[in-house]
């Protein structure tokens, strides 16, 4: 199976970037199934009814979150019924929305998505660990699903390898979002699970981490946190990872950083 998966859309600058760029990509990389985290979509902060419609008319087969998910309060009965946007699984018990995605291909083939929170510099989240456990008591790659994919949302790298390598050979790949910064660990660990810290952002990266510079500096140099943080207008790069797997085993064959458009340095494929 061919997935792409593209880290925290900033912005305005991340959504247009991946409309631009996502129909090339798709061709290029001859996909099975896009996945996009929207935590900061919608001017930064969490992900608005349209904008989430808009990436599933795009084709984006689903949409993990994070932190944000709920700042925008109309998303809340959205999540409840549509399945293609998903929370992470480690919230409190009784939060709306669901946790994972399963989505069937048109020749069969099954691919689980699934999204947890990290714990380390973040408060009032379940284990992420027991949390992965619980869902992988219902799936396993070569039996009922023949990919499994996890968004792992999180501060600290330390969690998000500890969490891989806890998963190693049970799931296809795991990915960190939530710092908006690539990381340059594309690997496969031993038992076949493929791996990267951070896939990075989809958004303008001449910011601070996809928010215009000016108000983070002023909350660095001043300790003035009154003004509201601006996602960057300048041309966005779309930033994440493609990761080819196996069809019998559900282990990964490749993973492959992307970075289209903007200022990075530009993936070749």
């Amino acid at each position: 199976m061919r997935i792409l998966f593209i880290g925290d859309v900033v912005g305005r600058a991340g959504r247009d970037a991946i409309e631009t760029h996502l129909p090339v990509l798709r061709e290029k990389l001859k996909l099975d199934f896009v996945i996009v985290n929207v935590d900061n979509a919608a001017h930064g902060f969490g992900v608005t009814t349209k904008i989430a419609d808009d990436f599933l008319a795009m084709g984006v087969d689903c949409l993990t979150g994070g932190d944000h998910i709920w700042n925008q309060k109309e998303i809340i009965p959205y999540i409840d019924r549509e399945k293609r946007l998903i929370r992470a699984h480690n919230y409190p018990p009784g939060i709306p929305g669901q946790t994972s995605y399963l989505k069937e291909l048109p020749d069969g083939r099954k691919i689980l998505v699934a999204h947890v929170m990290g714990r380390l510099f973040l408060e009032g989240y379940d284990d992420p660990f027991r949390a992965m456990d619980d869902v992988l008591r219902k799936y396993s790659l070569g039996a009922n699903v023949q990919a499994i994919f996890v968004d792992i949302h999180a501060e600290a790298t330390s969690e998000k390898m500890a969490l891989a390598q806890y998963l190693d050979g049970r799931v296809s790949a795991v990915v960190g979002t939530h710092t908006h910064i690539p990381t340059a660990d594309a690997q496969i660990f031993p038992k076949g699970t493929a791996f990267q810290t951070d896939a990075g952002m989809a958004g303008d990266y001449n910011s601070v981490i996809g928010f215009r510079p000016d108000i983070p500096i002023q909350r660095f140099v001043r300790k003035l946190t009154v003004e509201k943080l601006i996602p960057g207008e300048g041309e966005g790069t779309v930033c994440g990872v493609f990761i080819e797997t196996d069809d019998t085993t559900g282990r990964a064959r490749d993973i492959q950083p992307v970075r289209v458009g903007g200022r990075l340095q530009q993936t070749q494929f």
